[in-house]
């Protein structure tokens, strides 16, 4: 058994399904100690989960992208004696477990989909074409560290692995936010929505040129079914949808159990953030469009004919 320390860089009321498969991931590796970035008020309540023992915080929350965050990370470590840091594969976890290997000299693998006991991390490269199992190389006594691709378990067997138990002790470590690192200017809350983070949804309804500027069909899909809404390259640049919805290498990643496609062509820039997606439905008039290569199913039609007939049906069927 390994002491794992978990890295959440915000932690709300509750969790989120990501940090609760987090949380099961590390349970089936050893002891589970949890460090959290950025909190309000006391976030052990959160954290009453069977197996989950002490919580590091700082002396002062450190929102993104306070640089002491790695500070925080490296006293844990040392406190805990963590041989694996873990945490969700997101821009600002990753970044900061990322600057943490450089402080303990090790490596990190970005990205992963399982973690053995034998610490054998198993991940999609080149866009899914290939599958690689990694290891920290033995003898070196050095921590791995690895971000988590989201969606990786059942949300079934992680409540199954996951029991209710007491309140953890909270843990304050001597670190404090960072002095002249990086000047916050200025803060502006984005806007509140419903729908799930594209990173960490679920399904995922998404759109591109295809939509020809009206993205309001997608938007209603993505209600029915409690998806994110995302788009490709050529919908975000067009201004049709903001650039935080861009699905893609230079956009997010996302792995989703349901991916919809629609209107999009396929190119490899954005089959590159969604080809891990459990299932694929590709809609796009073009029959001969590369997404569907890797589309498990295929509807070659106008997606502003098809996308109401799937609404209609969702409807009937909920009643």
């Amino acid at each position: 058994m390994s002491n794992v320390l978990v890295f959440f860089d915000v932690l709300g009321e509750t969790l989120s399904f990501t940090q609760r498969e987090l949380i099961a991931q590390a349970q089936s590796l050893g002891e589970v100690h949890i460090a959290i970035g950025a909190y309000q008020g006391d976030p052990t309540p959160a954290l009453a989960i069977s197996g989950v023992g002490e919580v590091y915080l700082a002396e002062a929350s450190l929102p993104a992208p306070e640089v002491a965050v790695v500070d925080l990370l490296e006293t844990a470590v040392a406190e805990c004696g963590a041989e694996v840091i873990l945490g969700s594969s997101t821009a600002d976890v990753t970044d900061a477990l990322a600057r943490l290997a450089v402080r303990l000299d090790t490596g990190i693998i970005c990205s992963i989909a399982a973690l053995t006991g034998e610490l054998l991390a198993t991940k999609s490269e080149l866009a899914g074409s290939y599958t690689t199992v990694s290891q920290l190389a033995p003898g070196l006594s050095r921590p791995l560290i690895a971000t988590f691709r989201p969606n990786s378990l059942d949300p079934q067997r992680v409540d199954a692995l996951l029991d209710a138990g007491d309140q953890p002790d909270g843990t304050v470590l001597p670190v404090r936010p960072s002095q002249g690192g990086v000047e916050v200017l200025h803060r502006e809350a984005l806007k509140v929505s419903a729908r799930p983070a594209l990173a960490e949804a679920r399904v995922v309804v998404a759109g591109g040129r295809g939509v020809d500027g009206d993205f309001t069909p997608l938007e209603e899909l993505a209600d029915e079914l409690g998806a994110g809404l995302g788009a490709s390259r050529a919908a975000t640049d067009a201004g049709w949808i903001e650039h935080a919805a861009q699905v893609g290498q230079t956009g997010v990643t996302v792995s989703p159990q349901l991916y919809i496609s629609a209107g999009i062509s396929g190119a490899v820039q954005q089959r590159s953030g969604m080809q891990t997606a459990g299932t694929i439905v590709a809609i796009n008039k073009d029959e001969d469009a590369p997404v569907f290569e890797i589309a498990d199913f295929g509807v070659v039609g106008d997606l502003h004919e098809v996308i109401p007939q799937m609404i209609e049906e969702l409807r009937r069927r909920k009643g």
